[in-house]
């Protein structure tokens, strides 16, 4: 069995991820202030498991199994280039002057050189992937996450980050680029049928070493969102703390 510590990095991981396998999650013992909604988030979480089950884990696995390994990864190189783009408008928008013009160089990189985008050669130049998106924006600037929630399909989130998701969607969906509707829930479908796949084997050893995945989870995201705020640097402090990740004394 491995580490609480790898464990918890695994959890972490899940939080792209629209749901995971199944499992009877234990009954609240008392209200979790990060949590005050956890009655709830548990029907969601229950909700989310079961189309997993029933559609989006079959679906993966068929996508894994049917598509070659070298397509998957140039939809992979398509969708991180157009979050690259985003990444670097955030880090612009919270003052990271240096790290988003690395990632607007990567983003210039990857579309000339790297046939928009399918190709990844600013990976082999240096140029290192900094993902941020608006809820870390938000919660840089001193918003705090507020409760934790787990949406249908999405996953897990919090009220900030929820927030920044509608913004996320809004400004940089990869779908965008479809000027039809037909081609743009193609495009999300896709996206989050690779994104599922991707993470067959980490949702499978979580569910072997979480003995209530709802909290593992939870909190797994929740620790990962305030490394992510304080670049991986956060400060030692308790998780009921609602502004726990703003960075006010960074």
């Amino acid at each position: 069995m491995k580490s609480a510590a790898a464990a918890l990095a695994l959890a972490a991981l899940l939080a792209g991820c629209a749901s995971v396998p199944s499992g009877a999650p234990s009954a609240p013992q008392a209200a979790n202030p990060v949590d005050p909604w956890e009655h709830w988030n548990r029907k969601v979480f229950a909700f989310n498991d079961a189309l997993d089950d029933a559609v989006l884990k079959p679906v993966a696995q068929g996508y894994q199994k049917a598509v070659p390994k070298l397509v998957r990864k140039g939809v992979d190189n398509v969708f991180g280039n157009i979050g690259d783009a985003w990444s670097a408008l955030n880090q612009f928008l919270q003052g990271k002057m240096q790290y988003g013009l690395e990632m607007g160089m990567r983003v210039v990189t990857n579309t000339v050189f790297g046939l928009g985008g399918l190709l990844d050669p600013a990976s082999e130049m240096r140029l290192t992937r900094r993902s941020e998106d608006f809820g870390l924006t938000l919660g840089h600037w001193g918003v705090g996450p507020g409760p934790y929630v787990v949406l249908p399909i999405i996953g897990p989130s919090t009220l900030r980050d929820t927030t920044g998701w509608v913004v996320d969607r809004y400004a940089a969906a990869p779908s965008k680029i479809a000027t039809q509707p037909e081609g743009q829930y193609a495009i999300d479908g896709l996206q989050l049928v690779n994104t599922r796949a991707n993470l067959l084997a980490t949702t499978n050893l979580v569910g072997q070493v979480a003995l209530d995945r709802y909290s593992f989870i939870r909190d797994g995201y929740l620790a990962h969102r305030l490394d992510q705020v304080w670049d991986g640097n956060p400060p030692l402090q308790n998780m009921d703390d609602d502004s726990a990740d703003a960075p006010a004394a960074k």
